[in-house]
Parts: structure tokens; C-alpha cells; sequence
């Protein structure tokens, strides 16, 4: 399977430093710790934004009679703040993505990191990419997941967003969800993919990808890829791009000569500093231009 291979390029195979207990880092709860296939972590470049000035913390959405965690983050006392969707890599809700909403609500952003694969497990509790993508990661329904967006989205409107101002971005997984809720919901008014798989073969869990919606799509979505990336070549981004020129999305690329498969996520050895903050300064950037600030 082709997310797979994404997937697993991004798993170092050193080892844990030194003095480091493996316990310590795996997912006890959303947004704490890390998933146990996401190991094993390089502490020394994890980044931890704290919640000085923020109101963060999990709560729980019944949606369609499902429980589903939702982590949130934001500056303290506020409302009428602008909202950001924050999906996933295949290891769910933990403290990487927490720390990402953090960056979020210190910049102002009611941040919202919905744990989309509930229905099907825990994807914290997988000790490999294999037997996660296997029991989990293969079993969710791209409708499942707009779905529950869409609840997020709504819930976002009942306590403190302004959902005149509404973007998503997401990592690896979450970045193919980034393009796909960007057509799926014409409220949102920009996008940023870091490193999402852009084509695939169409099944009844995930009919289309995101190439097939390219030229229909109406939102601006910034698409950080990897020219290293092992499971995504830059020979599909550039297809995907002749897509987007067929719609008037204005929706564009960055492609990191240097880097490979996510090259964002700090806690892994894929991590590449430069492109990383550079990314992120894109991606900020991006929602400003595009009204979501």
C-alpha cells in the first residue's frame, strides 16, 4: 500500500538516546506523549510550546453518537478567533500535534486537533507501521473523516471561532485529508499540505484523491513536499500541479530539495530544521494572505 510506504520512510531505526525511557514517550492520552510506531524519539529536537497565556486541553464531541477527542488550544479569554483544523500523521492525536495547536494559539488561532481514527482503535497503542495501518489506518472511510470535520467545524462556531475565518492543515495522512476537506467544505478558506500522498487508486474507503479533485478545487492550498520524499516524488507533485492549473484555485507548491518525508516533525530523525521553520513560516503566511488570521 502506497500510504504505507509514505509512512514508513519517515521511521528512523537508531535508538532511543540515551537515559531516555521508551515509557515516557508513548501516547497515554490524546495529546500526551508519543504513539509507540512513531518510536523511537529524538528528544534533543523536540520542540514544547507551553501553555503560558493559553487555554488548552481535551474535550470530548458526540458525533453521531461516537465520542470522539478533540484537543484544543487558545489564547486565554478570547473569542471571535480564527479557526485552524489540525490533522494527523497516522499516529493520531499526540504530543507532536498537540505542540503544533500550541504554535497555533500563541499566535492568536483557536486550533483544533480532532482524533479522527477513534472509531477504528488506537492508533497510540501500535507498536508497528504495519499492524497500525493494518487494524487501523486502512479501516477509515475518507466520509467518516469529513464527517467528523464537519462537527469540529460546527462545534468550533459554538465556542469562540469565527468561522468566516476557517483553515485546516495537516502532516503526511492528515496533509492528503488538507486537500480533500479543502474541496469537501467551501468554507474553508485555505489550506496547507505538508507531504500528503496526492494520487492512489480509488476504493470504497477513499474513492478519490487528491488529484482527482485538483481542478475542481476552489480553495487555496499550499502543498510543502519533500524532493527526497521516497513515497511521494516530485514527478506526482508536478502532476498535480498541471491538475490545479485546469481550476482557479490558486494553490501552489514548495517543494525542499533537501529534505524528505516529514521533514516537519521534529521528533523524528526525518526532521530538517531549516526547511521545517521555513515551512512553517510559509504555512503561517499563507493563512494570513488568504483570510485566515
Amino acid at each position: 500500500m502506497q500510504l504505507e510506504k509514505d509512512c514508513r520512510s519517515l521511521i528512523g531505526h537508531t535508538d532511543v538516546d540515551e537515559g531516555i525511557n521508551r515509557r515516557n514517550f508513548i501516547q497515554t492520552a490524546v495529546g500526551v506523549g508519543f504513539a509507540a510506531a512513531a518510536l523511537p524519539v529524538f528528544a534533543q529536537s523536540v520542540i514544547k510550546t507551553d501553555t503560558k497565556g493559553l487555554s488548552a486541553g481535551v474535550v470530548s464531541l458526540d458525533i453521531n453518537g461516537q465520542k470522539v477527542p478533540l484537543y484544543y488550544a487558545q489564547p486565554e479569554g478570547k473569542s471571535n478567533l480564527p479557526v485552524i483544523l489540525v490533522i494527523s500523521e497516522i499516529f493520531g492525536v499526540h504530543e507532536h500535534i498537540a505542540d503544533v495547536a500550541r504554535r497555533f494559539a500563541k499566535l492568536g488561532y483557536l486550533a483544533l486537533a480532532p482524533e479522527l481514527f477513534i472509531r477504528q482503535g488506537d492508533a497510540g497503542k501500535y507498536a508497528s507501521i504495519a499492524e497500525l495501518m493494518k487494524e487501523v489506518i486502512s479501516k477509515v472511510p475518507d466520509a467518516q473523516v469529513m464527517s467528523d470535520l464537519d462537527a469540529v467545524v460546527a462545534w468550533a462556531g459554538k465556542n469562540g471561532g469565527d468561522l468566516q475565518r476557517l483553515g485546516i492543515t495537516g502532516f503526511c495522512w492528515g496533509g492528503r485529508i488538507t486537500w480533500m476537506y479543502a474541496a469537501h467544505n467551501p468554507a474553508v478558506k485555505a489550506g496547507v499540505a505538508w507531504y500528503g500522498r496526492l494520487s492512489g487508486d480509488a476504493s470504497a474507503l477513499t474513492p478519490k484523491h487528491p488529484m482527482d479533485i485538483a481542478a475542481s478545487l476552489k480553495t487555496p492550498v499550499l502543498g510543502l513536499y519533500g524532493a527526497k520524499d521516497t513515497g511521494i516524488s516530485v514527478e506526482s507533485v508536478k502532476k498535480m500541479e498541471a491538475a490545479l492549473a485546469q481550476g482557479h484555485s490558486h494553490s501552489a507548491f514548495n517543494i525542499y530539495e533537501n529534505s524528505g518525508h516529514a521533514f516537519h516533525a521534529d521528533y523524528r530523525a526525518s526532521y530538517v530544521e531549516a526547511d521545517a521553520k521555513d515551512g512553517w513560516s510559509r504555512c503561517v503566511a499563507w493563512m494570513k494572505a488568504n483570510g485566515v488570521a
